[in-house]
């Protein structure tokens, strides 16, 4: 399979800079540090209310299909979901769930007898009690160590109404509103991994804790005001904490492990690749972030082979992280998709007369070649020429402290293109390329530029006498340097989305390139619209 003289080394790169997330329990090739600080930005409360006021819907119980593929909507959108910030897109569901699910429970009613000095003995009811409004506020998310996450939400506050009734020595009766404020909630969140790849959660130790309850009753019933707070407050705050845990519980199981199951752990990146990015193990997590490990295993779409050999290990840095999330990349999933496209011959390139610039004093037809091959004329008149390139063996890339590198061998057959019968291979040339790449990220798109040496280039076979290699090395470095790389920084110029969610935007980004791997770091920004 050919592809256009511009594809090769913007291929390439193309694949440096797939921001895409090695077996389980083998090492990743892709690692997303999300740090204490990028869970706990913006208070998640707040970013529910920003995510609901857009229009986004909770998560729906039994949306999710047999398999644990994604729904109908997520598959129109691409299919992804992305796995960097699931868990805590996953919470920021949670929440909204819980938040609704709140205001449809049913409450007990409460009655009793009471005795009052002078007036004896009575009856009370407070019965028919409903959520009228619920808001969770002052969430956060932090680590866990060895565990997973820990959801804290403080301040947050629950209205109800109900009616009451009391007999004594007539029958009285009203309505009320009652205030729950200072509702605390906190419940850790076990992370963990299933056998397909995809993360799991399960609630653990939950409490809840109310710190004030404030009614007002209809009527100059100051008795039963003191009767409430006597009797009842104590039950009603109980029954309330218990259904918050109750709820949270069952929000888990329901809703926030059926929404992980919808992240899918392969993509098509392209007509020839796919990714692989189920998790190698359960998040890890320390007091001060959570890494998350992706297999980022890259292989042929339409064949799955095993890789070539494993992922080596990325050492990632221990020092204070600054910014709210960091991305790993290991060179060994540029590596893997190399292979993959140099196998299924999408490396291979020919070159004819038309793709030459204008300007060129060199054409290629036998004319042109005679000062390179003097014999050629004589034996193939006036008679057009093509080059066929084909990379020898699978470019790697080279990720070293401050460099990024790929030394591409090729093999360049020219053939002479006969009238009405098979071209004809005339030479073989032998040809390395060594190319620098540097990239820049920016909020939304990461973009790159290749830096070029001169190749070298060695006679492998002529078969049309004496040829000057040196003469053709010139002219070949003439045509790289003015027209395939300046058409593959043209391409990488126009960049590659990073796949971030909706509305979010990264911005502080840091790259930092490491013996093996890029490390990116970046700040996130919530966009409110």
């Amino acid at each position: 399979m050919e592809a256009g003289t511009g594809s090769l080394l913007s291929t390439l790169l193309g694949l440096l800079l797939l921001s895409t997330p090695g077996t389980r329990g083998a090492n990743p090739a892709l690692v997303a540090r999300i740090t204490d600080k990028g869970l706990e930005y913006g208070g998640l409360g707040s970013l529910c209310r920003d995510y609901r006021q857009q229009g986004h819907r909770p998560l729906e119980s039994g949306k999710v299909g047999a398999t644990g593929e994604p729904r109908a909507e997520e598959r129109r959108q691409g299919g992804r979901a992305d796995p960097i910030f699931s868990l805590s897109a996953a919470a920021k569901e949670g929440l909204l769930v819980l938040q609704t699910e709140l205001q449809k429970i049913t409450l007990p009613d409460f009655t009793g007898d009471f005795k009052i000095k002078h007036v004896g003995h009575g009856h009370y009811e407070f019965h028919s009690l409903e959520v009228q409004n619920c808001e969770l506020r002052g969430s956060s998310l932090k680590p866990l160590p060895d565990h997973g996450l820990s959801l804290a939400i403080s301040d947050s506050s629950i209205g109800l109404r109900g009616k009451w009734k009391a007999r004594k020595i007539v029958k009285l009766q009203g309505s009320f509103d009652l205030n729950v404020n200072g509702i605390t909630i906190s419940v850790n969140l076990l992370l963990g991994s299933d056998p397909s790849g995809r993360p799991t959660v399960t609630a653990s130790r939950c409490t809840s804790r109310i710190y004030d309850v404030d009614v007002d009753l209809s009527g100059k019933v100051g008795w039963l005001l003191n009767i409430f707070h006597n009797q009842i407050e104590s039950k009603l705050r109980k029954v309330l904490e218990n259904k918050v845990c109750e709820l949270i519980q069952k929000s888990v199981t329901s809703d926030l492990q059926p929404y992980l199951q919808t992240l899918p752990v392969t993509a098509e990146i392209d007509d020839v690749l796919s990714i692989d990015y189920s998790l190698v193990e359960a998040p890890r997590a320390t007091a001060q972030m959570l890494d998350v490990m992706f297999k980022g295993e890259i292989f042929n779409r339409n064949h799955r082979s095993p890789p070539a050999s494993p992922t080596p290990m990325m050492s990632l840095p221990e020092n204070k992280c600054k910014q709210m999330v960091y991305f790993a990349i290991s060179n060994h999933a540029f590596n893997m998709a190399s292979r993959v496209y140099h196998q299924a011959g999408y490396l291979n390139f020919t070159i004819t007369d038309d793709m030459l610039p204008p300007d060129s004093n060199i054409r290629l037809n036998t004319k042109s070649f005679r000062p390179f091959t003097p014999q050629i004329t004589r034996r193939y008149p006036n008679m057009n020429l093509e080059l066929r390139g084909a990379v020898v063996s699978t470019p790697l890339l080279n990720v070293s402290p401050g460099n990024l590198s790929l030394a591409p061998q090729m093999e360049i057959e020219g053939f002479v293109l006969l009238p009405g019968s098979t071209p004809e291979s005339v030479f073989r040339l032998d040809v390395v390329a060594n190319v620098f790449a540097s990239l820049t990220f920016n909020n939304s798109k990461v973009t790159g530029m290749l830096h070029p040496e001169k190749a070298q280039v060695k006679l492998i076979e002529s078969k049309v006498g004496i040829f000057n290699v040196n003469l053709f090395q010139a002219f070949l470095n003439y045509y790289l340097l003015n027209t395939l790389y300046p058409d593959a920084n043209s391409e990488l110029a126009k960049g590659f989305p990073l796949p971030l969610p909706r509305n979010i935007k990264l911005h502080d980004l840091d790259l930092q390139i490491h013996k093996g791997f890029l490390y990116l770091g970046a700040n996130v920004q919530y966009l409110r619209v």
